[in-house]
């Protein structure tokens, strides 16, 4: 399987996901998919039959709210299995809506109060770094949840301590929530602050797999790395695409048929 198809199947399963659920953030969720494809399929060290193999990468989504996209990812990867997806968010189901790491294999941290998750990642780092570990920590959070003081005081530390281990993704798809960034708080220019905190900062097309792909590889740097993704909220469904309505409504009816039908359409 090819990072492309394997992007193309977290899409799909996602739309059912949310559609059997009524569970909301689609559009979140589309956004990350190519991003978190290509770190399950082609970056990190993981261990399906062994989820707790010490030498595995670590990866944490402090945008909890998007973690039918990891559910996703992990299913395909051998995880779980794959039919388990269709109990998501629903009573008795361990696959929450917020992505959840009890008794779920392979997800190293419940997420969703936004700030912390990259602040856990660090510590991850540090104590990586403390123990001479090789293992590479990975955190994807939104440039809405930049808006967070933690996320700041986290970059601080991880550039003193030069956690050259951890790899920190901004989600840069310009809406948070109810309304764009610019319009709930200005970010201003995402790649020059976090520059100015001491990472090694790259810009990427966040749904390029070349791109992402050569700037996830290795960090070639003693410094953090900082990769600011530019994306699409909603992308690959073309009536979900920059639209706000679809952080928490949930695809049904013609909706549904017509997001389905279109991936259908375009499956590589």
């Amino acid at each position: 399987m090819t990072s492309e198809e394997l992007a193309w199947r977290i899409r799909r399963h996602a739309i059912e996901m949310t559609h059997l659920s009524h569970g909301s953030h689609i559009g979140s969720i589309l956004s990350i998919a190519d991003m978190v494809a290509v770190l399950y399929n082609d970056i990190m060290r993981i261990y399906p039959n062994d989820p707790k193999n010490d030498k595995r990468d670590r990866f944490i989504l402090s945008k909890g709210h998007a973690g039918a996209a990891i559910y996703a990812a992990l299913a395909e990867k051998g995880f779980f299995e794959i039919d388990e997806l269709k109990t998501h968010y629903s009573d008795g189901s361990r696959l929450s809506g917020h992505v959840s790491h009890k008794n779920v294999p392979g997800v190293e941290l419940s997420t969703g109060s936004l700030g912390q998750g990259v602040c856990v990642a660090a510590g991850m780092a540090m104590a990586a770094k403390k123990d001479k570990k090789t293992h590479r920590i990975f955190a994807i959070t939104g440039d809405g949840e930049c808006d967070e003081g933690s996320v700041w005081e986290m970059a601080l530390f991880s550039n003193h301590y030069k956690l050259s281990n951890l790899t920190i993704i901004v989600d840069h798809n310009k809406m948070q929530s109810l309304d764009t960034c610019e319009n709930t708080l200005k970010l201003l220019d995402l790649a020059t602050k976090w520059k100015a905190f001491g990472w090694n900062v790259k810009e990427v097309d966040g749904h390029n797999h070349k791109e992402l792909y050569s700037v996830l590889k290795i960090n070639d740097s003693e410094k953090p790395m900082c990769v600011i993704a530019h994306t699409i909220k909603g992308k690959g469904i073309s009536f979900m695409e920059n639209q706000i309505l679809w952080h928490y409504r949930d695809p049904q009816g013609e909706y549904y048929t017509n997001a389905v039908d279109e991936l259908e359409r375009d499956k590589k």
